[in-house]
């Protein structure tokens, strides 16, 4: 994708009457703001040896299993907490 040209310059600036010029300021549109190059995205790895990527993936076959014990704690904990308020509000029903 090819890189967005840059915004329009602004206008030239006019002295005008006092008058004129505040009811000037109030219907002039804001300007255009500037918007970001576009970045290409970093090159793509070097490719690994087997050794390499064997270890790369166990180290992160290890950090998806931490992930997924703190997920497993945060959902028991969430599906505890539902239970009590369950049970308040089955109390408060009565």
């Amino acid at each position: 994708m090819p890189p967005l040209p840059p915004p329009p310059p602004p206008t030239p600036y006019q002295p005008q009457p006092q008058q004129q010029q505040q009811q000037q300021l109030q219907t002039q549109p804001y300007p255009y703001p500037y918007y970001p190059y576009y970045m290409l995205p970093p090159p793509p790895p070097m490719p690994q040896s087997p050794e390499e990527e064997l270890a790369m993936l166990e180290d992160y076959k290890k950090a998806l299993e931490e992930d997924l014990r703190d997920l497993q704690e945060e959902l028991r904990s969430v599906e505890e907490r539902i239970k009590e308020l369950k049970e308040m509000l089955r109390r408060a029903g009565k």
